[in-house]
């Protein structure tokens, strides 16, 4: 765990599930310098304490911790998986494997459905609070012209169905929070800059967290349970 104090007018507490990762750590960076919230958390794996998105008790001990550091004003879930040495997107169903589809779908979707069930709980009753994780836009099914990548497009269109049916209850329980989706664009890290294409945008993970951010800034609840990209537009289910 990291932390950081906020300056003067600064409210609750911001929190960065996959903060070791590129999108998370520029995401804790930009916090920090904003200074809008008195403490600014990340969790990830070498941090301390450590916090694996497939071990559910680590994942209630950092909701827990975070809580009891104020209000959870901005939680943001930046995990997820593509590919590593050992599994890459599938180009055809020849491709598919059982392995590999839980483990996609162990990242992409249960794990942030955990973050979910210990964080949503704990955010405050009163005021702003948001939730934000990382999906994707080829987890829309409307979009998906091109086919390929099985695994990684089937978990994260469960995310999103997961972020809808959460935002839902929270809506019941807390009126003025915010629990959404967001594709944060092709971003310049290990997960997806080896798929970059040429003529695509691709950003600097600061870049990329500094959108993120303005977009987070500019969502009503009314927008709880959507799914939208880096510019703020909506992105077809």
């Amino acid at each position: 765990m990291t932390r950081d104090p906020g300056g003067a007018g600064a409210d609750g507490v911001a929190v960065v599930f996959g903060a070791g990762g590129g999108i998370g750590g520029a995401l804790i960076d930009r916090l920090r310098a904003d200074g809008r919230f008195e403490s600014v958390i990340g969790f990830s794996r070498a941090g301390e304490p450590a916090f694996d998105l497939l071990d559910e008790p680590s994942v209630a001990r950092a909701a827990a911790l975070a809580a009891a550091t104020g209000d959870l004003r901005l939680v943001v879930d930046a995990t997820g998986f593509l590919h590593d040495a050992a599994q890459g997107p599938e180009k055809t169903w020849g491709e598919l494997d059982p392995t590999a589809l839980a483990r996609s779908f162990a990242i992409n979707a249960i794990g942030p459905a955990i973050i979910m069930k210990h964080v949503l709980p704990l955010l405050p009753r009163a005021g702003r609070a948001v939730f934000a994780t990382l999906s994707a836009r080829v987890g829309s099914i409307a979009d998906n012209r091109l086919g390929g990548w099985y695994g990684y497009r089937a978990s994260k269109a469960a995310l999103n169905q997961l972020v809808r049916t959460a935002a839902i209850e929270l809506r019941r329980r807390r009126p003025t929070a915010i629990c959404v989706a967001l594709h944060p664009g092709t971003v310049a890290t290990g997960l997806s800059s080896r798929f970059a294409k040429d003529g695509l945008e691709v950003q600097a993970p600061a870049l990329a967290a500094e959108r993120l951010l303005a977009v987070i800034e500019a969502l009503g609840p009314e927008q709880s349970g959507g799914f939208y990209d880096h510019r703020g537009d909506e992105i077809p289910w």
